[in-house]
């Protein structure tokens, strides 16, 4: 995950949602690699990729803390996507 964090924060959206994908194809339930692969498929232009990932990490925090801020930035993409 970490290393698709460095990906993803240095610009290499394509080979952060493949680090991104590895890591949620051992766990799935990671709600930050859930939310980072889906701003590395945004920002790789799979933008329904990148969606999923997006409605899974909102679906796994639906009971958590609206405060946080990645969890409220999904919310609201899900918002303006239905």
């Amino acid at each position: 995950m970490l290393y698709g964090a460095m990906l993803l924060d240095r610009g290499m959206s394509k080979d952060a949602l493949t680090a991104f994908e590895a890591t949620l194809k051992k766990e799935p339930h990671r709600l930050g690699a859930n939310h980072r692969s889906g701003e590395g498929g945004r920002g790789d232009g799979r933008y329904r990729q990148g969606a999923a990932a997006l409605f899974r990490g909102v679906a796994l925090a639906e009971t958590a803390d609206p405060v946080r801020p990645e969890i409220a930035a999904a919310r609201a993409f899900m918002a303006k996507a239905n």
